[in-house]
């Protein structure tokens, strides 16, 4: 893993939606599942945007370049849909929203490049400026670094040897921290991939679309689902279905992102049955697909409270 997942590559996939204006971090505040208003400018957040139901729409790392400059990182594919349906809700705020993807250059770091893009290490969701450029922590992948680097379009491309983007991929897999594509739109609540345990959600701040039902699924003992790590020697992609042994007549969970192993087979983060992920035979796609293994995220979970 060290040897593999070390270098730098572009990340063509993502886009960002820039809002800036004195209400940027009031406005985002009432949106989405985290708290922008009290983020520090050496801080990034992860965060959603849910749906009345509470389900996620989109997914973003967002953070401050100044306090009346907010960008959020989110997949290319879902931005359009996004970015209007943020703007509905505008109102008289003194905000304004854009894609701002052609103006700024986005890469991705790991191993050494991810150490010697800032003089300290960076904490998942901490924030560092290096010149013109941020930096944010990201969670690790099997141990390795990560980071990602934005940048005003046209300045100089971070040190490192370059990646193949499927490796970085491969990492963002790895890193059990999955990112809402087009194909999972309206799938999961926050808690069923996980992201309250990856400081996704902040359950003290006020309200926002879905909070209720947020909270409901954490606080109530509701939750029934969660996210995992998943192997596959056939190729899985987001939104596949997952099959269990025990009711071979519906799905049981749903792959929510994947990617090509170095080693072979597909790696995948799945959001699955509690129950289902703790024993007997998974397939995907169906009861007689390619059978599957299922593991543990990379990180603790919160516990109910």
């Amino acid at each position: 893993m060290t040897e593999v997942l070390n270098g730098v590559t572009p990340l063509p996939d993502l886009g960002i939606i820039r809002v800036e204006g004195e209400d940027a971090a009031s406005f985002l505040q009432g949106q989405l599942t985290q708290d922008f208003v009290l983020l520090g400018l050496d801080e990034a957040r992860l965060a959603a945007f849910c749906t009345a139901k509470g389900r996620m729409q989109a997914s973003f790392v967002g953070f401050k370049r100044s306090p009346a400059d907010i960008v959020l990182v989110c997949s290319h594919d879902i931005l359009p849909a996004t970015l209007k349906r943020l703007s509905m809700f505008v109102m008289r705020a003194k905000a304004k929203l854009r894609d701002a993807t052609a103006e700024f250059d986005l890469f991705g770091l790991a191993g050494q490049a991810a150490h010697d893009a800032v003089p300290h290490q960076l904490p998942p969701w901490s924030r560092a400026d290096t010149g013109s450029a941020s930096v944010v922590g990201l969670y690790p992948a099997d141990g390795q670094p990560r980071s990602l680097w934005l940048a005003p379009a046209g300045d100089p491309a971070p040190a490192g040897a370059p990646i193949e983007h499927g490796l970085w991929s491969w990492g963002e897999v790895r890193s059990g921290i999955a990112t809402i594509t087009a194909p999972i739109v309206d799938a999961f609540v926050p808690q069923m991939l996980n992201y309250e345990s990856v400081s996704g959600v902040n359950f003290k701040k006020g309200c926002y679309p879905g909070q209720e039902v947020v909270a409901r699924s954490q606080f109530r003992g509701t939750l029934k689902r969660r996210a995992y790590l998943a192997h596959s020697p056939s190729a899985l992609k987001a939104g596949d279905e997952i099959f269990h042994e025990s009711d071979p007549s519906q799905p049981c969970g749903l792959v929510a992102q994947a990617a090509s192993a170095p080693g072979g087979g597909w790696d995948a983060i799945v959001s699955m049955q509690i129950a289902a992920a703790q024993g007997g035979t998974l397939t995907q796609g169906g009861p007689q697909g390619s059978p599957m293994s299922v593991r543990p995220p990379p990180y603790p979970l919160l516990a109910d409270v």
